[in-house]
């Protein structure tokens, strides 16, 4: 794990998080060099010191985006854009629900975002899922090289992650040049669907997962017998119980197992394990939509896989770092133990060797995650070389 902040695993998180999706490290240590004494501060400070440098730093490249476009640069412009768009993130990620300026920020993002696809001529596109009489939204990535309808790979978040966060990161394009599509999603409790909707989190994953695989089913472009479900961190929650009540999922993968989320609450409370961001328990409240500290506990107790992974009868991979500081390795094993009905269930442990062995591998993807693509891909009937 890259640790510009000795003291500060929140802070090197967002860092690595940041590196991971395409950040620039002349422009890391630009931003970050001034925050030394700020990563010892209490989190309001602290973090508002952050956003500070990293806002600065992609209002810098906007500028110099606009140049490019204005001298017909569109590649430049985009790439540019998309760089701009990850540090609007990553200081938004770290501001406190409600924080002054955070959902101006995110628009901000959002829009920076859109024009990086857009100039860059990516091979993804947004879309919108109809859901409880508002919609989610997405971000659809194609198959390359497959005629008629292509396998999919639809991926969740987890607690703070964005479907921006998981594209930029890679899985989507290496799935694509194996023959797989991608429909990253901001599910209830994540990105648009929390920040823009006001949609919270709920444990029975399903209910949302369903109505994705309904929209699917629509979409000419997409072999309806071979969708898969992928879930990152909480999504390692969120997936699974997912694929056990909905049983046109094809497969299952989680990159980081989290069998039993109500006990790391309880273990975080103890004030065991690393936190994943700052303000962490008004975090989580708003994430789930708890009036208090009761109500949260109370609804944690229902987050745990225990008497639900009999139910899976696909293909399902679990993949967790050896060195998690977040989740415990133990409820990796226990999500592979419990998966008794699986045909093909197995679980890969990353280790020094091949890298990825902090939470869900933010420390380094790139491994970790051509693993996953290539699973996917003789799961689903796509290729690998």
């Amino acid at each position: 794990m890259f640790k510009y902040f000795p003291t500060n695993y929140v802070w090197n998180l967002s860092v690595d998080l940041a590196i991971e999706m395409g950040a620039r490290m002349g422009e890391i240590e630009a931003m970050c060099a001034p925050l030394q004494e700020a990563a010892k501060a209490p989190d309001a400070a602290g973090t508002a010191a952050f956003r500070e440098t990293w806002a600065r730093m992609a209002d810098k490249l906007c500028e110099l985006a606009a140049e490019d476009e204005a001298a017909g640069r569109a590649l430049s412009a985009g790439e540019k854009y998309s760089r701009a768009a990850t540090y609007y993130l990553t200081a938004e990620r770290l501001q406190a629900h409600g924080a002054p300026g955070r959902t101006a920020l995110y628009g901000r993002f959002l829009e920076v975002f859109a024009k990086g696809l857009q100039l860059g001529r990516e091979n993804c596109t947004r879309v919108e899922i109809p859901y409880e009489g508002k919609h989610l939204s997405a971000l659809y990535v194609r198959a390359e090289g497959v005629n008629g309808p292509a396998p999919i790979l639809v991926q969740v978040n987890g607690l703070d992650s964005t479907k921006e966060m998981k594209y930029r990161v890679g899985l989507p394009s290496w799935l694509s040049r194996r023959g797989v599509s991608s429909l990253i999603v901001d599910q209830p409790g994540t990105g648009e669907a929390l920040r823009l909707h006001g949609m919270t989190a709920r444990f029975d994953s399903e209910h949302w997962a369903s109505r994705i695989v309904d929209w699917l089913e629509q979409q000419p472009d997409v072999d309806c017998k071979r969708i898969g479900l992928e879930g990152v961190s909480l999504g390692g929650y969120y997936c699974p119980r997912a694929v056990a009540f909905e049983p046109r999922f094809a497969c299952g993968v989680v990159w980081g197992a989290n069998h039993d989320w109500r006990d790391v609450q309880k273990k975080r409370l103890a004030k065991e394990g690393s936190l994943p961001v700052p303000h962490y328990w008004e975090h989580v409240r708003w994430v789930w939509g708890a009036k208090d500290m009761d109500d949260f506990m109370r609804i944690a107790e229902q987050v745990h896989l225990d008497g639900v992974l009999d139910r899976i009868h696909v293909p399902f991979l679990v993949t967790h770092g050896e060195k998690d500081s977040q989740i415990p390795l133990q409820w990796a094993h226990r999500t592979y133990e419990q998966l008794v009905n699986s045909p093909k269930r197995e679980l890969k442990v990353f280790t020094e060797r091949e890298g990825g062995v902090q939470h869900s591998s933010f420390d380094n993807s790139i491994n970790a995650g051509h693993y996953i693509a290539d699973w996917v891909a003789e799961t689903l009937g796509g290729h690998t070389a």
